[in-house]
């Protein structure tokens, strides 16, 4: 399905061409000259993403990005202006503008910042829906525990998954729900949008575990053909659970230790600290 486009420009000759090149390269368009046009096209066309040139006679395009944010926060929105000064660039950026491109415009450019607006708010939106899934599936409510020792664990986990200090070590039996546990403390927290990455201690061999974690440098070993991130710099701002921690060698253990207790850590054959926020 072709995106809409929401065109807010209050020279007529200027939406009028936009509307017809956008048209005939397959998208759809609605056109506004004003911010109070604007905001009825918002509320009743719903666009993908909105086109606004920033002087729009008493008003601004920066009101028009502020408005569409309000009702959407995900809604992308391109300022286009025949002022270019960095200020004005600067201002549309810092107010949350996806882009913003200077009159008089080239199509051939305008289309190509399209796309990958639009490429990029399509994947915000599939990894919302991913996360959200995450939420839904494994809340702390999705636990049902009935022993007051669970209780005591989930309200436990509860205040950990609220509190800024993120190394977390879970005991239990096997089949209890540590894996659970985990992941609710994560979508539960400020860094559910992040990943969450999980790697099991016992599946990898103990020769390739400390690659899996740090990752390595290019040449580190027979094989190494380029440089690999591990699992601690992919979940950077998100969280790496480590499952069956106790089964990892000793060997890699003051490894571990380092990069939990100061966030960083050396790739495999690599000299320089990497810091991550995990």
């Amino acid at each position: 399905m072709s995106a809409k486009i929401l065109i807010v420009d209050d020279e007529e000759l200027i939406r009028w061409s936009l509307s017809q090149d956008l048209a005939n390269s397959g998208y759809k368009t609605v056109v506004a000259a004003d911010l109070a046009e604007a905001a009825a096209a918002l509320e009743s066309e719903n666009p993908d993403v909105v086109l606004s040139d920033l002087r729009l006679g008493q008003d601004s395009g920066l009101d028009v990005l502020k408005l569409a944010r309000r009702g959407n926060p995900d809604l992308p929105v391109i300022i286009m202006t025949a002022f270019a000064d960095l200020a004005s660039a600067v201002e549309a950026l810092r107010e949350g503008a996806a882009d913003y491109i200077s009159k008089p415009l080239q199509l051939a450019g305008l289309k190509i910042t399209l796309k990958r607006v639009l490429e990029t708010a399509q994947l915000r939106r599939r990894l919302d829906r991913a996360h959200q899934k995450g939420r839904d599936k494994y809340n702390f409510a999705s636990i049902v525990a009935e022993s007051s020792s669970m209780k005591d664990a989930l309200s436990m986990a509860r205040k950990i998954s609220a509190s800024p200090f993120g190394t977390v070590l879970i005991l239990g039996e096997s089949g209890c729900g540590k894996d659970r546990f985990a992941r609710a403390i994560h979508y539960g927290s400020s860094r559910a949008v992040e990943p969450f990455m999980e790697i099991s201690c016992t599946a990898i061999p103990e020769n390739l575990l400390e690659s899996e974690l740090f990752g390595y440098e290019k040449g580190s070993f027979t094989g190494a053909a380029g440089k690999k991130q591990g699992l601690f710099e992919i979940a950077d701002g998100g969280t790496v659970f480590l499952n069956e921690i106790g089964h990892m060698p000793m060997s890699l253990q003051g490894k571990v230790l380092r990069a939990l207790e100061d966030k960083t850590f050396k790739r495999v054959g690599g000299r320089d600290d990497i810091t991550v926020d995990v």
